[in-house]
C-alpha cells in the first residue's frame, strides 16, 4: 500500500500501494499449482495446438503455471495468471494484441495502451509493449467469467506482433499466432478462516490487479516464481474511516498495530521467524537480505499441498509457537507488526504451494464468511490515507454478507470474532 510496500520484484512486496495499479481485465496463472485431482478433476498436461500447419515464431510464449479458477467478492470467477514471451530476434519486436480464447471462445483481449499496461519486459518499466533484442518479459492476465459462465479446461493465447525489421517469409512485418496452450487447473480453491477479526480490514494491495504483489515475480533457484499472486496486505480503518490518526513516522498512529493474528485453519508450524526488530514506519527499510523480507512470520501447513503465510508480526514470539506444533482455526498465533520490508504496519497474508514463501507460487483461497463493508474508491485513496490521517473514501454499494469467496483489491471487510 502506498507507503507501505516497495514495488520490488522479490518476497512481499508490501511496501509500495496499490499506487499506480491497473483495474483488472481478467486473467490468471499460477505457477507450480497443485496437481493433486480434486472433485472438479485435477489439472493434465496440456496439448500442443491440433491440427493446422507449423509457424514460425520470433516471439515464443508460455504460461508461467496452470490458471486455477477462483470466485470473488464481485459475483465473477477469476483465473489470473501470467504469460512469459521471450523475442529470439535481433532486432525489436513490439506486441500489438494478445487474445485468450477458452475452448474455442474469447474470454479477453488486450491491444494498444491497454496491453501495455499489463507488460513488463525483463530488465524494463512496465507500461511498454516493445520488446528489445533478445529480450522476454511478462503479461499478466487476469480472466473474469461470470459465475453462470463455464470454466474452461483449455485456454490458448492468440498473439499478434509486429517486426521492426521483417525478412519475409519467415518473419513478416506482422504476424498472429496461436501460443501458450495450458490447461485449467480445476483444483477447487481451499476454504479458510479470516486470518484477523473486527471491522474495517482493508486488502490495500491482492487480486487481480498488477499492484506490487502480482508484480513480483523473482529467479529464485534458476526459475521464475509468483508466490504473491493472490497475496492481500491487510491495514485497518477505525471507526471515522482512517488508517492512521497522527503522523505516519509514529508508531502510535496506528491503532491495529498489534492486532490479534489468527490461524485460518488446523496444521502444524512449519516455519517460524520471531527475532526480527520492528522498522520504522513512514519510510521502506534498506539493507535487508532476501531471507528478512518477510520480517517475522509463520508458515503453516494447511494441508493438500498449501500453506499460509502470515508476515511482517511483531517480534518475540508472544505464543509460544515452535516447528512441528499444531495450531487450530482460529487460534492467536502472533501480533500484527513492522517487520521486515515493510514502512507502515499491516499484515501481509498469502497461500502458496510451497514451504518457502520466496521459491512457491501463490494459489487462490476462499473465506468461509465475511462481510463485504464497503470498497476504497481508488488506489491513490489508498496511498493518501497511508501518509496522512484522512478516512478512505469508500463506496459501500454492493455491501452485504460473502461466503465462500475471495476478497480483491481495495475491497474493505468485517471478520467474525474468533471461535
Amino acid at each position: 500500500m502506498g507507503a507501505l510496500l516497495v514495488a520490488v520484484t522479490v518476497l512481499t512486496a508490501c511496501g509500495g500501494s496499490g499506487a499506480g495499479a491497473t483495474p483488472p481485465p481478467s486473467a490468471s496463472t499460477a505457477a507450480g499449482a497443485a496437481t493433486a485431482e480434486g472433485p472438479f478433476g485435477g489439472p493434465s498436461a496440456a496439448d500442443a495446438p491440433a491440427g493446422g500447419v507449423s509457424v514460425f515464431t520470433p516471439v515464443a510464449a508460455s504460461v508461467l503455471a496452470a490458471p486455477i479458477p477462483v470466485p470473488a467478492t464481485d459475483g465473477r470467477v477469476h483465473l489470473a495468471y501470467e504469460l512469459q514471451v521471450d523475442n529470439i530476434l535481433s532486432s525489436p519486436a513490439t506486441l500489438t494484441a494478445v487474445e485468450v480464447v477458452g475452448d474455442g471462445r474469447s474470454l479477453l483481449r488486450l491491444d494498444g495502451e491497454a496491453l501495455a499496461a499489463w507488460v513488463k519486459p525483463f530488465g524494463g518499466s512496465p507500461g511498454t509493449r516493445d520488446l528489445q533484442a533478445g529480450q522476454g518479459g511478462l503479461i499478466w492476465l487476469d480472466v473474469s467469467l461470470a459465475a453462470t459462465d463455464p470454466v474452461p479446461a483449455r485456454l490458448e493465447h492468440r498473439l499478434d506482433v509486429a517486426f521492426a525489421q521483417p525478412s519475409p517469409p519467415l518473419v513478416p512485418p506482422t504476424l498472429s499466432a496461436t501460443v501458450a496452450p495450458t490447461t485449467v487447473d480445476r483444483t477447487p480453491p481451499m476454504r479458510i478462516s479470516p486470518p484477523l477479526a473486527g471491522s474495517g480490514w482493508v486488502d490495500g494491495d491482492s487480486c487481480c490487479t498488477l499492484g506490487a504483489h502480482r508484480g513480483a515475480v523473482s529467479p529464485i533457484d534458476g526459475r521464475l516464481w509468483a508466490p504473491e499472486r493472490f497475496a492481500i496486505d491487510y491495514v485497518q480503518a477505525d471507526a471515522s474511516g482512517r488508517m492512521l490518526v497522527g503522523p505516519a513516522t509514529d508508531m502510535a498512529s496506528y491503532p491495529y498495530h498489534g492486532a490479534d493474528v489468527l490461524a485460518v485453519a488446523d496444521g502444524p508450524v512449519v516455519g517460524l521467524v520471531s527475532d526480527l526488530p520492528e522498522q520504522p514506519p513512514g519510510a521502506n527499510p534498506s539493507g535487508l537480505t532476501l531471507q528478512q523480507y518477510g520480517g517475522n512470520h509463520v508458515v503453516q501447513d494447511l494441508g493438500g499441498g498449501r500453506y499460509a503465510f502470515y508476515a511482517h508480526l511483531q517480534p518475540g514470539n508472544p505464543m509460544g509457537l515452535a516447528i512441528g506444533q499444531q495450531l487450530r482455526r482460529g487460534q492467536v498465533i502472533g501480533k500484527l507488526g513492522n517487520s521486515g520490508n515493510t514502512s507502515a504496519p499491516h499484515l501481509h497474508f498469502h497461500v502458496m504451494d510451497r514451504t518457502d514463501p520466496l521459491a512457491a507460487n501463490g494459489v487462490p483461497f476462499a473465506f468461509d464468511a465475511f462481510t463485504l463493508e464497503a470498497r476504497v474508491t481508488s488506489d491513490e485513496a489508498v496511498v493518501q490515507a497511508s501518509e496522512q490521517p484522512v478516512p478512505f473514501p469508500m463506496d459501500r454499494a454492493g455491501a452485504g454478507p460473502r461466503t465462500g469467496v475471495s476478497p480483491l483489491s481495495l475491497d474493505v471487510m468485517g471478520y467474525p470474532a474468533a471461535p
